[in-house]
């Protein structure tokens, strides 16, 4: 096995280091939303800023801001934060958490230079787990990113959805940093999402300025 190979000792302990992590909560937050979403075949978009909150379990969100087609931020973006708030309602935020009781780890291999990629496969077909690779840094094991396929499609009319999950860390807790998502959409095509996180406040303590992670699609 030639040396830096991830699937040596040095990736074990990574993955290690990972798994020994303590599951932090994210129970409490408030955060600018801004999500913009394309679809080619009908060249339409849209955008849409909400201020957004979990407190006690639940997730809420007021529409500050918006413009572009009323049909992509109808049916797409304000979709998203009701999906989002309907989940949040009727299960349990562990069920989608990166832990053992959700997926298994199918082995590793070599990502971007400092960082390792974990295969990841979802124990359940449910819409808020993913199918693919969980990427952390060398050699911490710090989570920073989550990609591939939903485990199950949202609907019928969504053919399958691609997804890469952006995480950072604000006073402390790991939290979403940005979404990317490209779906195929019965009789409607490629569309495309993103979503960006500005935080106000993360698990009761306040961040000033307000902390933007809006990152790059390919960072």
């Amino acid at each position: 096995m030639p040396p830096g190979d991830p699937r040596g000792p040095a990736g074990a302990t990574v993955v290690q280091r990972f798994l020994s992590r303590p599951n932090e909560s994210l129970t409490r937050y408030r955060a600018l939303r801004r999500l913009e979403a394309r679809n080619d075949r009908f060249n339409l978009d849209g955008w849409l800023e909400a201020r957004t909150e979990l407190a006690d379990g639940r997730f809420s969100y007021v529409v500050v801001g918006e413009g572009g087609s009323d049909y992509i931020r109808s049916r797409v973006l304000r979709a998203v934060l009701e999906n989002e708030e309907r989940l949040f309602a009727t299960r349990d935020a562990s069920q989608s958490a990166m832990t053992s009781a959700n997926y298994e780890l199918r082995g590793v291999e070599a990502a971007e230079p400092g960082s390792l990629r974990i295969l990841i496969k979802p124990k359940r077909r449910e819409v808020a787990l993913i199918d693919g690779a969980a990427v952390v840094t060398l050699p911490e094991g710090e989570l920073i990113r989550v990609e591939g396929r939903l485990a199950k499609n949202p609907s019928f009319w969504t053919k399958r959805v691609d997804v890469v999950r952006r995480y950072t860390r604000v006073a402390g807790v790991r939290v979403p940093a940005r979404v990317d998502s490209v779906a195929q959409i019965r009789l409607a095509g490629r569309s495309t999402l993103s979503m960006t996180f500005e935080y106000e406040m993360v698990n009761g303590i306040r961040v000033t300025p307000p902390h933007a992670v809006a990152l790059r699609p390919d960072r």
